[in-house]
């Protein structure tokens, strides 16, 4: 496996010039957040996850975790990489300084999030969950909840996770079987939950599990759960760590990849019950797990962003050391590297180019998250927070495609080498493949963009984001410009009609809109990033108009942006047609036919 090395010129880049790092620093407590401090917070992100991560991720899948009687081992190196990540202070980056955190804004803490995906997914696992653990004990749990666990859990010395699906539920939580009993001032937890990530490990000396139970006199369906924070150990009044909860790791997977961390199938209240502190109002569990939920939801899409620069990296590094076959446009008979040959330079540039525009949409997603969070004016706090609502689910299941897709393609550039372990590919293959998966499927992170953010409000907020892109207006005397503006406007009008569809058709036949609802994503993602990439593009040439920066970055930037725009956004079209007219045969499918 290559080396990893973050890509600082172009995470910059993002921030400073399409995520406006500016104008959220401008932001009610962001004023520490200056150009410097961020530069060098990337840079030494780069340097741990360079020196630190990124060697142990190959052994770390390797060796995988071990459990011996409840006790889970996870592989050589990362327990003490974990107190390196602890000592530089990495965990409390977007958290309020009140609670020991560094008070800088969840823009920046995305950046950072996404240097240790691509270093070792399977090492900053941990740390995602744990910080959406952390912001919804922020956001709902009581005073004294958030005295006792938030510093803790900031700093990173404890770790959160968050306790969902059951065996029979799947993703349909109505269905959750886990119980709460009230007890005095705290309740008894009883059930099993499966694919807790980091559910047991040998990090940390308490874990803090959010469980969603259902209590005894609870309304049916999902309006009758609960939300309970359920220590691994109890805390005792001087905020030491008391007796072990009733609670334990039974196994953990055996899976496809992220070998390294460990999934767990938590069993609570064997014997007495779990004691556990309720997380809001009782029966509001839903609405509660959705800050942490949210929150990882974002940081599952930047993982598709990670790896799928990760194995870029790789590709690339491959392509420019393996010599076959001789150039076609050369009249010499000599080998060349197959960084020469245009099929691989396509590969290269597919994945090149959606992975940055992956990564521009999810740190725009963070910008937006920061306002809806922090600005002064509450109009402008509501308008912000549409646009995360609108976002959050393009970011999660179109960025992880990217990933999966982009995995897939450095296999390809590998050739045969690709398919053996020991170059490295295909770990990012396998390691890319749970993003599309967990913290709701990409089929229903299309479903929730089309019921809850298109159809409820019809079409009002993607509405005004179709209207921001269309004030993009370059030269488009320029011809990389005047092609990139040509193709986005036509995925604009694409997007339109799409939209115009799902509205009028929701209604009157609901399947036949769900039908189309992964297309309907995949249009607004690529329409989305290709806005991004051609802002980009327009950037790179100012800047190499006023002869700033490094013009051989401005004009990778340039070509990334046309072949996007040349390759992806001229699918829109096609895309809008599968959502208007694609329905028929999918509700005609009968199961049973052969």
């Amino acid at each position: 496996m290559s080396a990893y090395t973050a890509p600082v010129e172009d995470i910059r880049f993002v921030l400073n010039e399409i995520a406006g790092l500016g104008d959220v620093a401008n932001l009610p407590g962001f004023k520490d957040a200056t150009p410097d401090l961020v530069n060098a917070i990337v840079e030494e992100a780069g340097k741990l996850a360079s020196d630190v991560l990124a060697p142990l991720n190959q052994s770390g899948d390797q060796e995988g975790c071990k459990i011996d009687n409840g006790v889970v081992r996870t592989p050589k190196g990362f327990k003490e990489a974990y107190q390196q990540f602890l000592e530089g202070g990495w965990n409390g980056i977007p958290f309020d300084p009140e609670h020991g955190g560094q008070g800088l804004p969840w823009l920046v803490s995305t950046a950072v999030s996404e240097i240790w995906n691509s270093a070792n997914m399977a090492f900053a696992l941990c740390p995602l969950l744990n910080q959406g653990a952390a912001e919804s004990i922020n956001a709902h749990g009581s005073d004294e909840l958030k005295s006792i666990f938030l510093e803790k859990m900031i700093e990173g010395v404890w770790t959160g996770t968050m306790n969902l699906t059951e065996p029979q539920a799947g993703t349909d939580l109505a269905l959750l079987r886990t119980k709460a009993v009230k007890d005095g001032d705290h309740y008894r937890i009883n059930g099993q939950k499966i694919f807790i990530t980091y559910g047991e490990h040998d990090w940390t000396e308490n874990i803090i599990h959010l469980v969603l139970a259902r209590l005894p006199d609870a309304p049916a369906g999902v309006k009758g759960i609960s939300l309970f924070l359920v220590p691994k150990f109890l805390v005792k009044d001087d905020g030491s760590l008391g007796e072990r909860n009733d609670l334990r790791c039974v196994s953990i997977e055996h899976k496809l990849g992220i070998n390294a961390s460990p999934t767990a199938v938590m069993s609570y209240g064997d014997n007495d019950g779990a004691i556990g502190y309720l997380i809001g109002e009782e029966n509001e569990g839903i609405k509660c797990m959705f800050t942490m939920m949210n929150n990882a939801r974002l940081g599952v899409g930047l993982q598709g962003v990670a790896i799928a620069e990760r194995a870029y990296q790789q590709a690339r590094d491959y392509a420019l050391e393996r010599v076959q076959s001789r150039d076609a446009s050369s009249d010499s008979s000599a080998s060349v590297t197959i960084a020469h040959h245009p099929d691989v330079k396509r590969m290269l540039l597919s994945m090149k180019s959606r992975l940055e525009a992956a990564r521009a949409l999810a740190y725009t997603a963070a910008a937006y998250l920061d306002t809806a969070n922090q600005h002064a004016d509450a109009e402008k706090k509501n308008r912000a927070q549409a646009m995360v609502d609108l976002l959050i689910p393009v970011v999660k299941a179109w960025s992880t495609d990217i990933g999966i897709d982009a995995a897939n393609m450095g296999v390809q550039v590998h050739g045969g080498m690709g398919y053996i372990e020991e170059t490295g590919a295909a770990q990012h293959l396998r390691d890319a493949r749970i993003a599309s998966i967990y913290e709701g499927t990409n089929g229903i992170q299309a479903i929730d963009l089309i019921g809850r953010k298109i159809v409820r409000e019809n079409g009002q907020t993607v509405g005004v984001l179709i209207e921001e892109i269309r004030r993009f207006q370059p030269d488009t005397s320029n011809e990389d410009l005047g092609v990139i503006a040509t193709r986005l406007e036509t995925a604009l009008v694409a997007l339109e009609q799409a939209t115009a569809w799902i509205v009028d058709t929701y209604q009157k036949d609901t399947n036949a809109a769900l039908a189309g609802a992964v297309s309907y994503l995949s249009l607004l993602g690529a329409t989305v990033g290709g806005w991004m990439m051609g802002r980009a593009a327009e950037i790179s040439l100012n800047k190499l108009e006023t002869g700033e920066g490094d013009p051989e970055f401005y004009k990778a930037k340039i070509i990334s942006a046309r072949f996007f725009a040349d390759q992806v956004l001229i699918e829109a079209p096609m895309l809008s047609e599968k959502v208007t007219t694609g329905a028929p045969s999918i509700t005609a499918f009968n199961i049973s036919h052969r």
